[in-house]
């Protein structure tokens, strides 16, 4: 009986099974990637929101007043709100101010705090 040299049906299907493993794994850390990606762009945007407003209290160079205000603001082509609280510390020259910014479906992204003092 003469052997052929080739491979095996059995051989050709574990191995078919071992390259369909592999790019599943591939395709699930390139979604992860995708993901992550946009994550980290939504993030951003809202820090820069965040940090737009810290920064423009800076520059009125005004004591913010103690109490809650809601907040808008829109980056990347997208919309943002969220609230900015200011409240007291122990010494009353300064003011604690946070600010959380949230996605257009009302999801935390970014809380972002500083304190002011008097100018």
């Amino acid at each position: 009986m003469k052997s052929n040299g080739g491979f095996t049906l059995i051989e050709v299907l574990v191995a078919l099974v071992i390259v369909a493993i592999a790019l599943g794994a591939g395709i699930k850390a390139a979604g992860a990637l995708t993901n992550n990606a946009e994550r980290l762009a939504q993030v951003s945007a809202a820090q820069w929101c965040a940090e737009n407003l810290l920064t423009e209290l800076r520059l009125t160079q005004q004591f913010p007043d103690i109490g809650e205000a809601p907040l808008s603001c829109e980056q990347l082509g997208r919309s943002y709100g969220g609230r900015q609280r200011v409240s007291p510390t122990p010494n009353p020259n300064f003011r604690r101010v946070d600010v959380d910014v949230t996605d257009d479906e009302g999801r935390p992204v970014l809380s972002l705090s500083t304190i002011m003092g008097r100018f």
